[in-house]
């Protein structure tokens, strides 16, 4: 992934972390109004208005257009996190086999983003227990919210007051879903733009169609384990992946696995094609001082 000539050296191990991270923090920056309204749906219960349209009203009028940054710091530390982590195993793997191996095909490009997002997973947990608990908080009546006032403040609170095991409450979920969530990102963004390359030539239009062919393939495939993590993560309880799937499917009927997909596409499309950019970006300019 990135701009990368057969000769060229790969980029250095550390530096595939660092740009991960980075592109994903600065992407992300853009795109949290809609994740906020994507994790508001997916908590409603069968009783719910599940509208986009009466989701975003009920958070304008009750908190504010500030209401839809609630939770950003924790969604900058999981990017910092989960996402230096996932794309910098991705990259390094990847450049590993192609040095090795010859360039990976579609089944093998899969594999690798599945295991990078599986190892991610449990390094960005913590920060995505914060981040589902302060995006949610502007659901509950005011005597039950938690008021975390960042997410260091959320990290420190959920250890004193519930025991550092349940920042990795639904790690197991999580770990799912980031298999599925890198598979069909990482995989996806790699296959189109090799295919689109010969057509499209090196530079911004490549790498925005294939960040949105990515994003719209993530965004189907990933909703189902999203909204299970989700409910895992913000639960009082704890409860596993199978015992919440079961009853989505029995209570609520199986599309609203897919409940949702509006918000999640308008944060998973953007957000891919910005820090796929962004990476691709800090590709280039690595090695234009360094050639």
């Amino acid at each position: 992934m990135g701009d990368k000539k057969p000769d060229r050296k790969p980029i250095p191990g550390w530096l595939n972390f660092v740009f991960g991270g980075m592109s994903g923090m600065m992407g992300i920056c853009v795109v949290q109004p809609a994740d906020l309204v994507k994790t508001r749906m997916q908590l409603m219960g069968p009783k719910g208005d599940k509208s986009v349209m009466t989701t975003v009203s009920g958070i304008l009028k009750n908190e504010g257009v500030s209401g839809f940054y609630k939770g950003l710091s924790a969604a900058l530390f999981r990017q910092a996190t989960y996402t230096t982590a996932r794309l910098g195993i991705f990259n390094s793997i990847n450049d590993y086999y192609t040095s090795s191996h010859g360039a990976p095909s579609f089944p093998m490009k899969l594999v690798i983003g599945m295991v990078a997002g599986g190892l991610a997973a449990f390094v960005g947990n913590p920060a995505e227990v914060a981040l589902i608990r302060m995006t949610a908080d502007g659901r509950l009546p005011p005597d039950q919210r938690r008021n975390y006032k960042n997410v260091f403040n959320a990290l420190s609170r959920i250890i004193s007051e519930e025991g550092a095991a349940t920042l990795f409450r639904g790690a197991s979920a999580t770990a799912t879903r980031a298999m599925v969530v890198n598979g069909a990102q990482l995989g996806s963004y790699s296959q189109a733009r090799e295919q689109l390359l010969p057509v499209l030539g090196q530079g911004i239009v490549l790498h925005f169609i294939a960040s949105l062919i990515s994003g719209l393939t993530t965004a189907l495939a990933s909703l189902p384990v999203d909204i299970v993590k989700t409910r895992v993560q913000n639960s009082a309880k704890g409860v596993n992946q199978f015992q919440v799937l079961g009853s989505i499917i029995k209570e609520e009927g199986v599309l609203t696995l897919w409940r949702g997909f509006i918000p999640t596409y308008a944060k998973m499309g953007p957000l891919t094609v910005l820090m796929f950019i962004f990476l691709e970006q800090w590709n280039a300019l690595y090695y234009r001082l360094t050639e």
